[in-house]
Formats: C-alpha cells, sequence, structure tokens
C-alpha cells in the first residue's frame, strides 16, 4: 500500500498541471520500480483516454493506484 500512495502523491503533482494527461501518468509510473507492469496492462486492457481519464496501476504487492474521474486525481488502495 506505501508503493500506492508514493506513486498517487507523485501523479498527484503532475495532475495539478496544465498539461497533464495520461501519457504524463504512464511515463510517470514507467519510472517506479514497484508497478507491476503486466499487471497494469491487463488490468487496463479495455482502457480508453477519452472515456476513462487516466489508467490504474497496479503494484507489486497488490495495491492500486486509481485514477478518480470526479475528483480529478489518484487514490491508493488495497
Amino acid at each position: 500500500m506505501t508503493d500506492a500512495q508514493r506513486l498517487a502523491g507523485a501523479l498527484n503533482l503532475l495532475a495539478k498541471g496544465p498539461q497533464f494527461s495520461y501519457t504524463q501518468a504512464r511515463a510517470t509510473a514507467r519510472k517506479e520500480g514497484s508497478v507491476d507492469a503486466a499487471a497494469t496492462k491487463a488490468r487496463n486492457e479495455d482502457f480508453n483516454p477519452e472515456v476513462d481519464g487516466c489508467e490504474t496501476f497496479v503494484m507489486k504487492d497488490g495495491s492500486v493506484c486509481e485514477w478518480m474521474p470526479g475528483q480529478q486525481r489518484y487514490a491508493a488502495r488495497t
């Protein structure tokens, strides 16, 4: 859960910027060593940025860093 919280914090700082996009979020998450790339890809198999906004990232400890579209921010979930 700590990994998801750390990533959510980093992504939320980016989300405050005027140029924030799902590609920025994805690039930041790829730099994070605790993101489970295969599980993230499977979780976002039907991802559509026009509908979903941003992807959800799955961490190696099983927690997730999930985009909250109504709040325009990320949150850590178990």
